[in-house]
């Protein structure tokens, strides 16, 4: 459990006009309501029903519990990902231990899923493992932005 920082500024914009590719050169929004936070978690169809979210000014406070690590971290990108948010608080219980603290990463202007791969397992041909890691925030390994934060797996 813990808390994970993001850049308020980056996210997909909830309500009226949303869009997957905010980046931090635009100005932050208010942060959204909690039932927006937990629409969007339903949206992409994260196993949100046994979690509870809470927002406290850039803050989302997640408690309950998720099937299993993964999906854990997909929860945790998924609320952090939406501009407005600033940082998780993660009180997520999981039916199986973590094996290690997961490793996030966060996308520098001009990143490409094939760099990312190659910074962190020396190999840019492994991208999909990233992009299949962040299904489904992610419906395209070409489509990411700035300020988005990542599940980076580990690789056996």
């Amino acid at each position: 459990m813990g808390l994970f920082n993001f850049i308020k500024s980056a996210g997909r914009r909830l309500g009226l006009g949303g869009s997957d590719t905010q980046d931090e050169s635009h100005p932050a929004p208010e942060p959204p309501a909690a039932s927006a936070v937990k629409a969007e978690l339903d949206r992409i169809g994260l196993p949100a029903d046994d979690v509870r979210v809470l927002v406290e000014g850039d803050r989302v406070r997640l408690t309950g519990r998720a099937p299993d690590a993964e999906s854990r971290e997909k929860l945790i990108l998924a609320a952090g990902n939406i501009a407005g948010i600033g940082a998780v608080e993660d009180d997520i219980v999981t039916d199986a231990p973590a094996a290690a603290e997961p490793v996030f990463h966060t996308v520098a202007k001009g990143d490409t899923l094939s760099a990312i791969a190659k910074k962190h397992y020396g190999n840019a041909n492994r991208y999909m493992a990233i992009f299949e890691a962040n299904r489904p925030m992610l419906s395209d390994p070409d489509r990411i932005y700035p300020g988005q934060v990542l599940r980076i797996p580990t690789m056996g």
